[in-house]
């Protein structure tokens, strides 16, 4: 597996192996789905996606004060 270039399944197995989360294709479908970074092939680079997840974690805390 190359992890610049999952497939979505594949990228929420990892996921869910490395985090105390229950990670799944559809949660990761969904970040998708909210602006989540995709290669023009639809598969996630695992680098960038964390990348936005930072972002939107450091938005959303700066949101809520």
């Amino acid at each position: 597996m190359n992890p610049a270039a999952l497939v979505l399944s594949d990228a929420a197995t990892i996921l869910a192996k490395v985090t105390t989360w229950p990670i799944t294709e559809a949660m990761l479908r969904a970040d998708v789905e909210a602006g989540a970074p995709t290669n023009a092939d639809g598969t996630l680079h695992l680098v960038h996606y964390a990348a936005w997840l930072v972002r939107r974690m450091a938005r959303e805390a700066e949101r809520d004060g």
